[in-house]
């Protein structure tokens, strides 16, 4: 079922009258500047004044007609035409302004000012001791042929690549791997377009300008290319009610992954760690607003299966405010063990958005009591370019020869990636 109100609201303006102080604070957690809700507020203000003005002289129009009188009715359409443009500035100022507000942390989600301020959950796995030096992916890469950064610099620029035999296998392999144990889970297997209308990678939180700048936009076409299959599967349902029964739907996409990474770079800029190409295997959920706290927990255990499936030793953390972004009110990292950099760095993660892109998406559900917006989660299965790197450093053998986890050998047909001659 399809409906056409397709305001941006992307927090619920009623839930800010209502809570106010609770927002003001929430936004400050997350280094938001909290003037943005008494701004919102005096512009929301205004702007139901203006409406009351305009509905008050609509019905005094309609009397006049009624009325047969001519000069009262001209006087009203004069001041409504001198109030329309006033009334579509303040709205435009107040969508502006809302937009800018982001989803409040959930109570569970630590408090802290950036990524410092991250609480580590747990470790799992034992980080594996090497009897010689490891070689980090982008040595072990180039050494086995597997990993080309030089041709794809030429090609298409700085942080493209070619993965070659063994590594284009491996890639195949790890998205198969989690396309189907994710579809035994109940997930559909989705293949979504990697191109997306602007509406769309704006409402799940990828912006095009500035410092945080991740979407390549195709010129002349209100398209850009997707950083994520979680853009295009949040809008597969745009503007759709559905029913409790219905409830809750969970896809894995595949797609192809493309971001800017604008200012992103830092020490691991060398390598896959930050490229601008890369495949993933996403999971999306859309369930009960009442049910989306265990399914982010559920997602969480899934993207733990994986990794304890793949042999690779991990950490899990949880985002504090500061680092959670706009869109998420709660937020799950694992970090997998990389030897190549002797530190835990990101492969997977795992939002719960509640009902704040669904407010922007116009998602709901119609309810026994009522109808309201639905609450949507995201998840990384598989990054390919991550999880390449942590196989390759922590299977990695003295003889420069790479051990394919066991997981994925009847994928990739092949259990080593050895040396070539």
């Amino acid at each position: 079922m399809v409906q056409d109100d397709r305001k941006k609201n992307m927090l619920d303006i009623n839930f800010i009258r209502e809570n106010t102080e609770k927002v003001k604070k929430g936004i400050e957690n997350k280094g938001y500047d909290a003037s943005l809700v008494e701004k919102v507020l005096e512009l929301d203000q205004k702007r139901r004044e203006l409406i009351q003005k305009v509905d008050t002289l609509r019905a005094e129009g309609n009397k006049a007609a009624a009325d047969r009188n001519n000069e009262k009715g001209k006087q009203i359409k004069e001041e409504l035409q001198k109030i329309d443009p006033d009334l579509e500035k303040i709205k435009s100022e107040f969508e502006t302004v809302l937009m800018q507000i982001p989803n409040i942390p959930g109570d569970d989600s630590p408090v802290g000012k950036d990524e410092s301020e991250n609480k580590v959950l747990r470790k799992v796995g034992e980080v594996k001791k090497f009897d010689f030096e490891p070689l980090d992916h982008f040595t072990l890469g180039q050494n086995l042929g597997i990993i080309d950064f030089e041709s794809g610099s030429k090609v298409t620029g700085s942080q493209f690549y070619y993965l070659l035999n063994e590594g284009a296998l491996l890639e195949i392999a790890l998205i198969q791997y989690a396309m189907n144990l994710l579809a035994k889970e109940g997930f559909t297997p989705v293949i979504t377009p990697d191109l997306a209308k602007s509406r769309f990678y704006l409402g799940t939180g990828y912006a095009p300008k500035g410092n945080e700048a991740q979407t390549y936009t195709i010129d002349d076409e209100d398209l850009g290319l997707i950083a994520t299959a979680e853009v295009t599967l949040a809008g597969k349902h745009a503007d759709e009610i559905f029913t409790e029964d219905q409830l809750p739907i969970k896809y894995i996409g595949y797609s192809h992954c493309f971001r800017k990474e604008a200012g992103a770079y830092g020490k691991y800029s060398k390598g896959l760690y930050r490229v601008h190409q890369f495949t993933k295997a996403e999971m999306f959920i859309y369930c009960m607003p009442e049910e989306s706290n265990k399914l982010h927990e559920y997602l969480l255990s899934l993207e733990e299966k994986i990794y304890q499936e793949l042999g690779i030793p991990y950490q899990v953390l949880e985002m504090c405010t500061g680092d959670l972004g706009a869109m998420a009110a709660r937020k799950f990292d694992i970090e997998a063990w990389m030897p190549g950099r002797k530190e835990y760095g990101e492969v997977t993660s795992t939002s719960n958005c509640t009902d704040y892109q669904a407010r922007n998406l116009n998602i709901k559900v119609k309810g026994k009591d009522k109808t309201e917006y639905i609450h949507m989660l995201n998840g990384t299965a598989i990054a390919s370019s991550r999880a390449i790197i942590a196989i390759l450093e922590n299977f990695q053998q003295k003889n420069g020869s790479v051990k394919i986890p066991e997981a994925l050998q009847k994928y990739t047909g092949f259990s080593e990636i050895k040396l070539k001659k």
